[in-house]
């Protein structure tokens, strides 16, 4: 399987033969697609968070919940991912939103990466040019119940639990999207954000292996990552992998399904 993060050097040395996935979304509302469309890495297809990487959000399921299998092959055979296909994934915030189609795709076998730097780290020239999309056989699998974690999961302390929210939403200071401000209790604030420079390149391997073993990586119990709504926490989770850590488990319903849960503690 190849590697979590990749540099620019190493998609151009494939010589083709990849996918370069356009993963942009933002919080405020934004539009990934009006930004891919404004501007990409040549040949990159546009993949919609909201549609092919998440299901329909509701009670007990988070903002974002994983899709089901089915609707995931679907959306990838549609730009041309299959199931043998290399993809390489991009935004324009250090890899934490396009993080989401990387776990998912190696979580379920596939080979992906982030491209380090993302978008702000490519020197080419963009384009606005429409991508050609011919469909693939991609196969729906199951997500691995041992790469996933749900509510009881997360509040047990006996597991790592890490945060990879900003600490501000963390503390309660800045909660402007989900039911509470807070965090789960016992969890350790991890932001995913930190993970990378100010040019969105991923922080050197030994000082992310400090970061994550001071947040208890190393301890030996089993890692649990969450934020809002279980996208940027596989920013982390990716960021464990190439520390050579244990594999931690996602929470995919994470605070937006915590914190609308009632009787559920909320810690600031």
């Amino acid at each position: 399987m190849v590697p979590p993060v990749v540099d620019i050097a190493w998609v151009s040395g494939q010589g083709g033969g990849l996918v370069l996935a356009d993963v942009r979304w933002y919080l405020d509302g934004r539009s990934g697609r009006e930004a891919f469309e404004r501007g990409h890495l040549p040949g990159a297809v546009f993949v919609d968070l909201d549609n092919s990487l998440s299901g329909d959000p509701g009670a007990g399921r988070g903002r974002h919940p994983l899709p089901d299998p089915e609707v995931f092959a679907a959306g990838m055979s549609m730009l041309g991912i299959g199931d043998d296909t290399v993809v390489v994934a991009y935004d324009d915030q250090g890899g934490v939103i396009a993080a989401r189609l990387v776990w998912m795709l190696r979580a379920t076998g596939h080979d992906a990466a982030l491209l380090d730097g993302g978008l702000l780290g490519y020197s080419g020239p963009l384009t606005a040019d429409a991508p050609e999309e011919v469909p693939a056989h991609f196969t729906a699998r199951p997500w691995p119940s041992g790469l996933l974690a749900d509510i009881d999961d997360a509040s047990d302390p006996s597991n790592v639990v890490l945060d990879a929210r900003g600490r501000d939403r963390y503390h309660g200071h800045n909660e402007q999207v989900d039911p509470q401000a807070g965090h789960i209790p016992g969890a350790l604030s991890l932001p995913c954000r930190e993970n990378v420079d100010g040019d969105g390149f991923f922080l050197p391997v030994e000082v992310l292996r400090e970061r994550f073993a001071d947040a208890g990586a190393a301890s030996g119990k089993p890692v649990v990552s969450y934020c809002g709504s279980g996208v940027t926490a596989c920013h982390n989770l990716l960021a464990l992998e190439l520390c050579g850590f244990v594999p931690g488990r996602l929470y995919p319903g994470s605070w937006s399904e915590y914190s609308a849960t009632p009787g559920r503690p909320v810690a600031t």
